[in-house]
């Protein structure tokens, strides 16, 4: 099947929810059994431009939606942690979908799928995780001692209001965005100006630099091994096998459980990195689809 962009020239339809005071922006396509799609850090609906058409158009009800600090939802000047967006989502469900969901998410999105599949699973049918993190941050011991003392400096100096905003400006560079994509897409083609621009707008609203700040100090959150000792539903885990963020050898617990849990399939994705969805999007598609009808 041809993969279109959903949002050439602007023409996707953007929708607006409020919750808690916020504007939460949101986009549905299709007719069917509903799936919703969250991004990863510092992405928005837009990643997923090469999903939502192909996953409508085989016969399921695709919602995305912004998380909130992210893409055209409002950057509100909070302490954002994986539980807030826990709760935008689950809160959004009960809202627009009210029916067994299919969460499909990339990193961080990823990661919150999973809590809301374990968490609340009388809300899930089912989830997706792409490349999934291990947490919003590094856990206390993940780092070696040096590198530690590094990394909590580099905290202080992002959540202080003049160093801060110099990091996040030169961060927020179009040529810099390029260059981290060029680190973690294994497939440089797939850098398009598009895609650049994409991650480069929502940076400009007011609020990002703080929203910045308070993701990178906040905490990890539950691990994944903790979420899935409580799964009781099925689960598609892809991987991009060049993924330098979240490589594919740390990925080894759900390599594990597919190998014993009939309802956990383990997929790579050749060459990919770590969104594998927007760098190979026929490949991954494929893989969702067939794991659906599967599972239908």
């Amino acid at each position: 099947m041809t993969t279109k962009s959903l949002f050439k020239n602007d023409s996707w339809e953007k929708l607006d929810w409020h919750w808690q005071g916020h504007k939460i922006r949101y986009t549905v396509a299709g007719e069917g059994q509903p799936l919703l799609l969250i991004h990863g850090f510092g992405a928005s609906i837009g990643h997923w431009r090469k999903n939502i058409p192909v996953l409508a158009a085989a016969g399921y009800q695709v919602f995305a939606l912004d998380l909130l600090g992210f893409g055209g939802s409002d950057k509100a000047d909070l302490n954002y942690t994986l539980e807030l967006w826990e709760l935008q989502i689950k809160e959004f469900w009960s809202q627009h979908i009210s029916k067994p969901t299919i969460f499909v998410g990339n990193s961080i999105g990823a990661l919150i799928s999973l809590m809301l599949v374990t968490n609340h699973p009388e809300i899930a049918a089912g989830g997706v995780l792409i490349n999934c993190a291990g947490g919003l941050n590094h856990r206390p011991g993940d780092l070696n001692p040096i590198l530690g003392t590094v990394m909590g400096a580099f905290t202080k100096l992002i959540s202080s209001p003049v160093t801060g905003k110099l990091i996040f400006n030169n961060i927020r560079r179009k040529s810099q965005i390029r260059r981290t994509l060029y680190q973690v897409y294994g497939d440089r083609q797939a850098v398009t100006d598009e895609l650049v621009e994409m991650l480069y707008q929502p940076s400009c609203d007011v609020g990002a630099q703080k929203v910045f700040a308070s993701v990178l100090t906040a905490p990890a959150g539950t691990t994944p091994d903790e979420l899935l000792a409580n799964l009781e539903h099925p689960l598609l885990v892809v991987w991009g096998e060049k993924d330098p963020w979240t490589p594919v050898a740390g990925a080894k617990i759900y390599q594990d459980l597919a190998d014993h849990n009939p309802d956990v399939r383990f997929e790579i994705i050749p060459q990919a990195g770590h969104c594998p969805h927007d760098e190979n999007p026929e490949a991954v598609n494929a893989k969702i689809l067939e794991w659906l009808s599967n599972l239908n």
